[in-house]
């Protein structure tokens, strides 16, 4: 089954219209950027629709170059006008990106990044991942899950994921151990930003493969498992069109719940 997540996604949003009308006030989401990249324009430009027609507000603040500090001030600045803010990442290499996101109030964290946010808000990703595997009816329970990465964007979110629901998961984040334990992997979960590192040769008939690495390849986004192992997936997710839609509805999913608490 190849996922299409724009479509799960519009069912999100329009649940999620519903729920606006119980909002009164003026949502408004803060972002702050820290760096020029490609990949993370694409996002921020999906994002700005999805706010479009969900009646949110954007305050966009760029700081290209800006130290921990400023970065900070700006958290804390964003936290009082906003109902929600979001550290867009990966942030400089000469940034405390642990720091910026310990200074994101609990009830105003969107991405459920920082030490202290909410717990009954996932990350967005991880949401994402839950939604593909309850939709495409997929048991967990008892089944090998296999994560690929230990990002804080996808592999830490999804371990806290699947650890809530009372599963054990495995994690890799290295080549060679991927390919001794893919193989018996029921359930993979893909988050590196290594484009086509998954081969449909180190997969099982039927296994459930959810991609949620992103990287630039000639100047396409791709994923971190080679297309050719959709042939082999009882569920497979594209890049693009597959976790990315529906952790952006799961952005604004998770805004509304902590605006609803106003």
């Amino acid at each position: 089954m190849m996922i299409d997540g724009r479509s799960i996604a519009e069912d999100v949003y329009g649940m999620l219209l519903a729920d606006r009308e119980s909002i009164s006030h003026k949502i408004r989401l803060g972002i702050i950027v820290g760096i020029d990249d490609p990949v993370i324009e694409s996002f921020l430009r999906i994002k700005k629709r999805a706010a479009e027609r969900l009646g949110v507000e954007i305050v966009r603040v760029d700081l290209v170059g800006a130290d921990t500090g400023q970065l900070i001030a700006a958290v804390r600045t964003l936290s009082e006008e906003t109902d929600g803010v979001i550290v867009q990442l990966p942030l400089s290499e000469n940034v405390d990106t642990d720091a910026v996101l310990a200074a994101i109030p609990s009830g105003k964290d969107v991405d459920a990044n920082g030490p202290q946010h909410d717990p009954s808000v996932f990350a967005p990703v991880a949401n994402a991942v839950g939604e593909i595997l309850e939709r495409s009816n997929v048991e967990i329970k008892g089944k090998n899950v296999l994560i690929v990465g230990h990002g804080r964007l996808v592999g830490k979110p999804v371990e806290e994921w699947f650890h809530k629901h009372l599963v054990r998961t495995s994690v890799v984040t290295d080549s060679i151990n991927l390919e001794r334990q893919s193989p018996d992997a029921d359930i993979i979960i893909l988050g590196v930003g290594e484009p086509g590192l998954l081969k449909p040769s180190m997969i099982k008939e039927g296994a459930v493969v959810i991609d949620a690495g992103t990287a630039e390849l000639g100047k396409k986004v791709v994923g971190d498992a080679d297309p050719a192992c959709a042939a082999k997936c009882s569920v497979f997710t594209p890049v693009p069109g597959g976790v990315g839609p529906i952790a952006v509805a799961m952005i604004f999913k998770n805004l509304f719940e902590l605006a609803s608490r106003r």
